[in-house]
Formats: C-alpha cells, structure tokens, sequence
C-alpha cells in the first residue's frame, strides 16, 4: 500500500529525476576534475587507489569486500594499476602465499594531483554555495549513498558496496 501523498511523489518525483540527471553528468563527465589532471583517471581506478591510501595495505580479498565487489573484479581492475607502477603488490608478511597490495609512492603522487584536481571542480560547481550548504549537501548526499548501499546490499545477488556495519 503506497502511503505518500500527492505531494510527497511529485517530490518523489523530481529527486529521482534529479538523481538519474546527476548520474548522468557525472558519467559523462566523470567528475574527473579540471586542467591537464582532468578525466585522466576512471572511477574504478580512483576508488580503488582511495581505498588503499584510506585502508591500507591488504588482500584482494579484502579490498573486494571493503569495495563490495567480487575478488575477480578487483584483480581485473588492479592489473593496470600495477603495470603502471601505481600499486605494489608484495608478499603477506605472515602467509608468503598471499599477496597484499598497497600504494606505491607513485600512486600516492598520482592520487594527490586526481584528488587536487576533483577538489578544484568542487570548489568550482559550488563557488557560489555557503560553506553551511557544501556541508549540508555532503551530510546528505552521504546518507543517500549510504542508503543506497544498504539497500543493495540486502538484495542478494546485486551490485554495490556491503549493508553499512559490514
């Protein structure tokens, strides 16, 4: 039984409307940032390498799971990395077997000048914004994201990152 009043899904209505726009822009842009850093690296890249300079060294295993994608993605998406120097693996200190992956200080420069560059786009998009409604918007785009997270979480078999507290 849908419960929302008439100008609860015109409201509705327009934020997913809104969202789908932003979904787009920021595909099509990529968000990549402005100068010559600009568009110069894929989403994937840059949420695995902040992943690592957050988190640290570890596993593919566990950067899957912290990424809540599946272990022959990251493996997929990390080869590049290491190729061009951005990422190290090395051996697991307690098990030789395994390998660790960890920023190498190449990727820590690379991801300082992407992050420096995204940086100066938001600061640009939102220019004209009180610093009260850039921390507005980044509490609420956080919560969004974070609910869309757990929503696709708690549907077996979808994509996305784990249910918050995972």
């Amino acid at each position: 039984m849908d419960m929302t009043t008439a100008s609860d899904a015109g409201l509705l209505d327009t934020l997913q409307h809104e969202v789908a726009v932003f979904a787009r822009r920021a595909e099509q842009t990529r968000l990549g940032g402005v100068g010559q850093v600009r568009n110069s690296m894929d989403r994937a890249a840059y949420l695995l390498l902040n992943r690592l300079d957050k988190e640290g060294p570890m596993g593919v295993k566990a950067l899957a799971a912290s990424m809540g994608i599946d272990s022959s993605t990251v493996t997929r998406q990390v080869a590049p990395l290491v190729d061009t120097g951005l990422v190290k693996r090395t051996s697991h200190p307690e098990d030789g077997r395994a390998v660790v992956l960890q920023l190498s200080p190449r990727g820590h420069a690379r991801l300082d000048e992407v992050r420096s560059s995204r940086r100066e786009l938001m600061a640009q998009l939102t220019q004209d914004w009180a610093p009260e409604e850039r921390e507005t918007f980044c509490a609420l785009l956080t919560r969004f994201n974070t609910a869309l997270s757990a929503r696709m979480g708690a549907q077996p078999g979808a994509p996305g990152e784990p249910p918050a507290g995972s």
